[in-house]
Parts: C-alpha cells; structure tokens; sequence
C-alpha cells in the first residue's frame, strides 16, 4: 500500500468508561494508524474524559472534543457528534475517514486491511468490517452485504464529503441512511465479511430489555420509510432470532404503531423513494426487468 494514504478517525461517546480504553489500545496498536483521532465526549459524567485525556498526553493525534450535556438522549445525537468531531480535525491531507465506535475491539492490522481493499477497487464508497455482539455467533452474519454499521463505516473521503452531510434521525438508522446515500451518489458499500470488529456490549443496549430494543428497531425501520411489505419479509425473517418469535413480533408491531400513530419521518423524499425502490428489488430479483 502507498505510504501516502493517510485515514482519520472521528469517535462519538458517552459514558463508555468500561469499555473506551480497549478500544483506545486497539486503535494505538494498529499497523497503520491515523494521522487525526478526534473523540466527542456527548456530555459524559464517569471517567471517559479523563480516559481519553491520559491517551492525548501519551499520543499527540489523538484530540477531544467535549461537548455539553444533554437534556434527552436519542440517535440523533450521534450525528450531532460525529459533526462535532469532523469540524475539529484540523489535518488537511487524508485519502480516507472513518466513523468508530468507543466500544469496539479489533486486530492490529485492521485498518491497513481496509485501506487494502479500497485501493484495489475504485468505485468503492464506504466499506467496514462486520460488528459482532456479545455472544452472537462469529460464523453468523448479516444477509445485506452492502449496509455497513455505523460502528465500523469507513470512508473514501471524496465520499464522504459527496454525502452533503449525515441525515439524523432521532429513532436510529442514521448508518443505514448513509450507505443508502452513498449509492445513490454512485458509489458502491460494502460489508467485510472477512474483517471481524468485536462489539463489547450488546446494541442499543439503554434501551432497555430485548424487547422493548426489538419494539424500538421497528420504530426506527417505520422512521426511515421502510416499506411495508419488506419490513414484513424482514421481521418473518427473523422469527427464529432471540427473543423467538415474541422478538420479530413485536418487532412488527413497533411498525405499526408508529404508522398508526403518523409518526414523523424525517429522510429526504429521493433518499426514501431510492431506499424503496432498494427494497423492492430485494424482494423480487425480476423487479427491474419487468418494470
């Protein structure tokens, strides 16, 4: 790889005390390590400020930004951060920018392996490793090889900057936006299937129990205009998923809910019209060739 490509990284957090520092070592012990590395502290009140502050003193590139409290806590604030951290990088040579998580673990060699791989394809937007959770198999991975989490999402920068900034939505679903996003500014994502982040707590885990997370996924599928039938095919696809069956279930009726209830949906009509038009390929292969 060309000595030349260089990456920063920009990390939102918040209260991530336990696990901050792991992902600090894994970070510093990287083959390849960022020329930048802002963390956003989102109004922390344990000791990752104080984390975060001991590893700027032993490692210059690494920066934080605090931000104040806030009053209410959403995923929107994710967005809000990460634009934190990407106003405050002050290198201006870079090929490449990735988003990270404050919980995550990884091998040494994994951003050299990804930068690897988008210098050897071109049209390649926005890629990153598959994040598994505690306890969930290492052989089992996601069906949509093109949607990255917004845990691990890695970027061209030209791409990056193409995107015209990240579409925050208060339900979730931001990372899955910005893929969408991405391609239809004509870049391809991709899913590393090879490339396996270890996630050191489970998702969307302040949400409370495995059920009301499952009602809050369905919230937040309804919020970015998921189509109806799909999230139908999506939610009997996972009938057999932890919790079984209750869990796809309730799911559903999360969905629903919100379409009941009118909840708002904030996502650009084109994006949404391009998401949908997305899914009924998914569903039907032929879609294309017969409309």
């Amino acid at each position: 790889m060309s000595a030349l490509k260089r990456y920063v990284l920009v990390t939102p957090t918040k209260n991530e005390e336990a696990f901050i520092g792991e992902t600090i070592e894994s970070v510093v012990n990287q083959t390849v390590r960022p020329v930048e590395w802002v963390i956003v502290s989102d109004g922390s009140t344990d000791r990752t400020n104080e984390i975060v502050v001991d590893a700027t003193l032993a490692h210059p590139w690494i920066h934080l930004v605090v931000l104040p409290p806030r009053q209410k806590r959403d995923f929107a604030a994710v967005v809000h951060a990460v634009e934190a951290g990407v106003c405050a990088i002050t290198v201006n040579a870079y090929d490449y920018i990735g988003l990270l998580d404050s919980d995550l673990s990884f091998k040494p060699d994994y951003f050299e392996n990804v930068m690897q791989i988008f210098e050897l394809s071109p049209t390649l937007g926005l890629a990153g490793g598959v994040v598994i959770d505690p306890g969930q198999s290492k052989n089992r991975f996601p069906r949509n090889k093109e949607d990255v989490p917004g845990a691990s999402q890695f970027f061209r920068r030209r791409c990056f900057e193409h995107l015209g900034g990240l579409v925050a939505v208060p339900e979730g679903g931001w990372d899955a936006l910005t893929c969408a996003l991405a391609r239809m500014r004509g870049y391809e994502t991709r899913l590393l299937m090879h490339l396996v982040i270890d996630h050191l707590k489970p998702r969307n885990v302040y949400e409370g129990g495995a059920l009301r997370r499952q009602w809050q996924m369905g919230v937040r599928d309804y919020a970015l205009g998921y189509h109806p039938l799909f999230e139908m095919a999506k939610c009997f696809s996972r009938i057999f998923g932890y919790p079984l069956f209750v869990g796809s279930v309730t799911w559903w009726v999360g969905y629903c809910w919100s379409f009941v209830r009118g909840r708002e949906r904030r996502v650009p009509r084109d994006l949404l019209k391009f998401i949908r038009i997305e899914q009924k390929k998914r569903l039907l292969p032929k879609w294309n060739s017969i409309h």
